[in-house]
């Protein structure tokens, strides 16, 4: 076992810019990059394995391989990969969203839920999130908002700078307002229910599939839940962040000025993925040089490695 570094599977929707491709070094024929994949198992979108004897398989296919020791202990609850990690760059607004918990998306579109977390990376000036409602609503004044095309007058407008961390449970109506780039960590699931889309036209020129019966099915009514910011601690080297905890996942942001000791255990494997600046993570003999953008997979039980350099990466674990 070895540190992985992955290729992302890349998406190229209606809302997307250029920003993973200049910004995060993604290199692509597509004209637009809205979403980079990083960490994925999914069917609709693997990563792929750069490095090492084992380069060119998937991440699913390296997993079925060597078992679910690689992920760790703290995996063997889930019945197949917990996460998906993506880069989103909206250069437009995203839809008016919402995505369903594991017993409906199990019962009605045969995978789980979709529970995830936003790190703001980047904004522009004034940019802003929709994030549940401004104040609780009746199931009826939905329906009837949908349908007369007011639903924005109620939900709960954010406005975001850098840095920002948002939490999104399963159930919870969210949009990315344009302007905006975005680590999303999430459960690993593809199931989105469109409640509104800005009247926007695919790229079949026919206005995109809104999901209405289903989205009034999920969505909780409210406002969102309020969770306490975590403030940093300082290690020789490097600080350290708690963005967001659950049972799904477990995300830090390392501000690392020098160097920071880590190690990989037998619970949990790692995944960095790398905002700002550059540097080399070195295990054993191994020395694997990053740079913005760049992802990298730790098999669980590794144990101890360290990360060089002035850099600034989101850690997950389970």
């Amino acid at each position: 076992m070895y540190p992985i570094k992955l290729k992302p599977a890349l998406k190229d929707y209606i809302w997307g810019g250029t920003r993973l491709k200049s910004d995060f070094h993604k290199t692509s024929d597509l004209e637009r990059v809205a979403e980079s994949w990083e960490l994925s198992c999914h069917k609709d979108g693997p990563s792929i394995i750069e490095n090492g004897e084992l380069a060119g398989l998937t991440l699913d296919e390296y997993v079925k391989r060597y078992g679910t020791n690689v992920l760790g202990t703290n995996c063997s609850k889930f019945e197949s990969f917990p996460i998906l990690i993506k880069l989103i760059d909206a250069k437009d607004n995203l839809s008016v969203q919402v995505h369903p918990d594991n017993d409906y998306a199990l019962r009605v579109e045969g995978e789980y839920g979709k529970t995830e977390m936003w790190y703001i990376v980047d904004c522009d000036d004034g940019a802003e999130l929709l994030y549940g409602f401004k104040n609780s609503i009746s199931k009826e004044e939905f329906k009837e908002r949908i349908q007369n095309n007011t639903l924005t007058e109620v939900t709960n407008r954010v406005r975001v700078n850098k840095g920002d961390a948002f939490f999104i449970e399963a159930g919870c109506l969210h949009a990315i307002g344009k302007g905006i780039v975005i680590a999303e960590i999430q459960q690993n699931s593809n199931t989105t229910y469109r409640i509104y889309d800005y009247g926007r036209l695919g790229t079949d020129g026919k206005p995109r599939d809104l999901h209405i019966e289903k989205a009034i099915d999920v969505t909780n009514l409210c406002p969102p839940k309020s969770y306490p910011v975590s403030q940093s601690e300082a290690f020789d080297g490097y600080s350290k962040r708690l963005l967001s905890k659950c049972e799904y996942f477990d995300v830090s942001l390392l501000d690392i000025t020098s160097s920071a000791s880590l190690v990989c255990d037998k619970a949990s494997f790692n995944s960095l993925l790398v905002m700002s600046g550059a540097g080399m993570l070195c295990y054993n003999d191994l020395i694997l040089d990053f740079k913005k953008g760049d992802s990298i997979f730790i098999p669980a039980g590794c144990g101890k490695y360290s990360v060089k350099g002035n850099c600034q990466i989101i850690l997950t674990k389970i």
